[in-house]
């Protein structure tokens, strides 16, 4: 690890006190009215959508199928889950070679893809070529960094991840973790500090990125207080090149705090968060619903879904 991550600096800084990001909170009238007059961040003809969101639609219907749908919908952009569908639809498993032709054919790109952390340890290289197969332009794990939820358990954490992300960048690619809300407790060693602030501070951000999940983010911030999501962005905006937009209706009877339901039938605060991060970067916004495929009725199912989502986006950037 180069000399900028510094251990002892880190446990320096923060011991004995959690890092207050929400003291660099944007929630100021005047920095909201800012981002408001500059335009927003997220732009409204590049909505994208994790697959996982349709995964049972991928799986029966198949990718030539299901991305001509999307197309029609007006998604732009593809997150991968997965490269897999039912074999019964070629005779045998569809190549990723085929999947690029039908994502060119549709006018669509593929934006990302979310693979094991145990895949990144033992195929690196393997998704690194899947990925530029596929002509996306960065790479990620929804996995937790570690699942030793230490100080030095995300520390050791962070140095595998600088060394993923300089193996991806040598390859023109942008290495990416996706946070659920656990990144967000206090390790258990030093309950003052946060997991996510030290696998943050000790990334390299030439090699390292973060996809935000807001959902995730403030189901974290309902856990385990004292944070705002929106200031981790304002505070290194190029390092989150990409959202999951997933809205959340709130239920005090949860522990999470929140139910997840379609964008636009939640209460999770987007259009403030959307000015409040400011409009110095560009983010990607990627549409993921877990509970989609549960949609009724089916059919349309998980599909509809994602129709009803991708309007009520578009209307929040469109504001």
């Amino acid at each position: 690890m180069s000399k900028s991550f510094d251990r002892r600096a880190f446990l320096r800084a923060t011991a004995g006190t959690t890092v207050a990001l929400a003291a660099t909170s944007v929630t100021g009238v005047g920095a909201t009215s800012a981002a408001a007059a500059s335009g927003l961040s997220i732009p409204k003809d590049r909505i994208a959508i994790q697959l996982y969101s349709i995964r049972d639609k991928v799986t029966s219907l198949g990718f030539a199928v299901v991305l001509a749908e999307l197309a029609r919908i007006g998604y732009r952009e593809i997150e991968f889950a997965g490269y897999t569908q039912n074999t019964s639809i070629l005779g045998r498993q569809i190549t990723l070679q085929e999947i690029r032709r039908l994502l060119d054919d549709n006018g669509l790109r593929a934006v990302g893809s979310h693979v094991g952390i145990g895949n990144l340890r033992t195929n690196l290289q393997g998704e690194l070529d899947s990925a530029q197969i596929l002509g996306m332009p960065h790479i990620g794990t929804a996995n937790a960094p570690s699942g030793n939820n230490t100080v030095a358990g995300y520390l050791a954490a962070a140095e595998e991840f600088n060394t993923w992300g300089a193996a991806a960048t040598a390859r023109g690619l942008k290495l990416y973790q996706h946070n659920h809300a656990g990144e967000f407790a206090f390790a258990t060693d030093q309950p003052s500090v946060r997991l996510y602030d030290v696998f943050l501070r000790n990334t390299d951000p030439r090699h390292v990125y973060l996809e935000m999940d807001i959902f995730w983010a403030y189901v974290g911030q309902h856990r385990w207080p004292g944070f705002n999501p929106a200031a981790y962005v304002r505070d290194q905006p190029y390092r989150y090149p990409l959202f999951h937009l997933k809205d959340g209706d709130a239920n005090p009877s949860k522990a999470d705090g929140y139910d997840i339901v379609e964008f636009g039938a939640g209460d999770l605060p987007y259009e403030k968060f959307i000015r409040d991060i400011g409009p110095r970067a560009s983010h990607v916004g990627i549409w993921e619903q877990d509970t989609a495929p549960n949609t009724l009725p089916n059919p349309p199912g998980s599909l509809g879904a994602a129709e009803r989502s991708f309007t009520a986006i578009k209307t929040l950037l469109n504001r």
